[in-house]
């Protein structure tokens, strides 16, 4: 890491940033606002799902992306994300396992920064609709690829995306509370694609850049009634059509990982 002195996105996965003095990692972090010192820098794993690989290639099926092929084994290469969320009676973090189209497992998303407060809330109410939301997605050694936040909101959601430098790479905007969903992806003070909600449920998306040709989807798959009324998991299908340039392909990438956190959390969509 060749960045300079400043504060960035914790390769540890503990917390929300780290100090980088110029030369190394400090023991110096923050949450929440908070600063504080943990001197572990081993990086923490990244969450798994015990889902059987037949399913996930069933998945891809199910979305018809089963033509797309394959790529260079990367979240940023694959053209095919299986993205699984972690069952759960009651979410407190939000965890996904992201998977290849084979079934292999290639990264994660972890919720990091939460306050044992923010974490009471949403076991007991419904108000961490309303909260800031820090999500890391990592690779299989746990190092940060692109950190998203949804900053507190009340009807229309944000996320900023920075990638695991702490650049700023862009932003997420939802354009609408009513009809079917629509976010804008933002550059700097350019707009470079969007994403679109294909029914008021916002089940499935279409992604597509400045032109609006469509250069991704996002397919939620069924995964059954009993795990849909009891527990919090999630389970969708993201194809890119094409190889994007940045900083179109990290933002697909961010959008398409964080839009269930982005709707989810106001009871819309994906649930």
């Amino acid at each position: 890491m060749t960045h300079e002195a400043g504060w960035y996105p914790d390769p540890s996965g503990r917390h929300e940033h780290r100090y980088w003095d110029g030369t190394r990692w400090t023991e110096d972090v923050a949450s929440g606002g908070r600063q504080g010192t943990d001197p572990d820098l081993t990086a923490a794993p990244p969450p798994t799902v015990n889902r059987p690989t037949e399913k996930i290639v069933r998945d891809v099926a199910k979305a018809g992306a089963t033509g797309a092929g394959r790529g260079g084994g990367t979240v940023f290469t694959e053209p095919v994300l299986v993205v699984n969320q972690k069952a759960k009676l009651i979410e407190v973090n939000n965890e996904y396992a992201i998977y290849d189209a084979d079934g292999r497992q290639i990264g994660a998303v972890r919720e990091v920064g939460q306050s044992k407060l923010k974490k009471a809330a949403r076991m007991l109410t419904s108000y961490d609709q309303f909260m800031t939301h820090k999500l890391q997605i990592v690779d299989m050694a746990g190092s940060v690829l692109l950190a998203v936040t949804r900053p507190a909101k009340v009807f229309k959601s944000r996320v900023e995306v920075v990638d695991g430098g702490g650049r700023p790479v862009g932003r997420v905007v939802q354009q609408n509370v009513i009809g079917k969903i629509r976010f804008a992806l933002e550059a700097g003070d350019r707009a470079v694609g969007s994403i679109n909600a294909e029914n008021w449920r916002a089940w499935n998306f279409s992604i597509r850049d400045h032109a609006d040709a469509e250069v991704a989807r996002i397919t939620k798959t069924w995964e059954g009634l009993a795990k849909t009324m009891f527990t919090t998991a999630d389970n969708y299908v993201v194809q890119i059509h094409r190889p994007l340039e940045e900083p179109l392909r990290s933002l697909v990438v961010a959008a398409a990982l964080s839009v269930d956190t982005a709707l989810k959390q106001d009871k819309r969509g994906f649930g």
